[in-house]
């Protein structure tokens, strides 16, 4: 199970101490929200503030989600300020597939998202070419906002296609995660998740991550034949 703070939720006067705060609390990965304005209602950070916070959090692995009209413009600057994984939109249309190819081409992980309106029938195309799958559990462009339980089903679907195709990439939700949330996510079949008020804001972030890491592990169902 893979806990991915949000960047978003962090205080943004101090962010490279709080790249390193979540490093030091056991976190797996550091998750950036790109927004342009555009694509979301809303702005947060480009390239040169996640180039200035990667060396606080070397150890992390540097989940980049980019929630813009424009991505194709921005994949080579953000593979410049240290991303290991960029992540754009299905919901992008037909230039998806290479914008896919492209984040390949450049040697990262390439991540696919899906909004909460849109079927989850759109990522099915490009399944094969991801190494995550990203189902957004609230509407993107601002933290802090309640989990969309209608969601859970398009876990479970993206889970269901995962086995049964016999493929391997991740399955990230984002949006509304908690202890509460974590679970049900887990339990419909998502391994990664990302989380910002629940683990930033809070005073001992390690306790946070280990125990929203073992909520996840204790509602995995490929485990559940080993709890019998």
């Amino acid at each position: 199970m893979i806990i991915a703070p949000s960047l978003l939720a962090a205080d943004f006067t101090r962010l490279g101490s709080e790249a390193a705060r979540a490093q030091r609390a056991g976190a797996d990965w550091l998750h950036l929200d790109i927004m342009d304005g555009q694509f979301v209602p809303n702005i947060s950070f480009g390239p040169d503030v996640v180039a200035a916070v990667r060396p606080h959090a070397k150890k992390l692995f540097f989940d980049v989600h980019l929630m813009c009209l424009k991505p194709e413009i921005l994949l080579e600057p953000f593979v410049e300020a240290g991303a290991d994984e960029i992540i754009v939109h299905v919901e992008l249309g037909e230039r998806v597939a290479p914008l896919l190819w492209k984040i390949r081409a450049l040697g990262r992980k390439v991540g696919l998202a899906i909004n909460p309106p849109t079927s989850i029938a759109a990522v099915l195309p490009f399944l094969g070419q991801i190494d995550l799958l990203l189902v957004m559990t609230v509407n993107p462009g601002f933290g802090g906002q309640s989990f969309i339980h209608e969601c859970l089903p398009k876990i479970q679907q993206a889970d269901a296609w995962r086995r049964a195709k016999k493929l391997n990439y991740r399955l990230e939700v984002d949006g509304g995660i908690n202890n509460q949330t974590v679970a049900e996510c887990a339990h419909a079949g998502a391994d990664t998740f990302v989380a910002g008020t629940a683990l930033f804001h809070r005073r001992n972030m390690k306790a946070a991550i280990k125990k929203m890491r073992q909520i996840a592990h204790d509602n995995d169902p490929t485990l559940a034949d080993l709890k019998v």
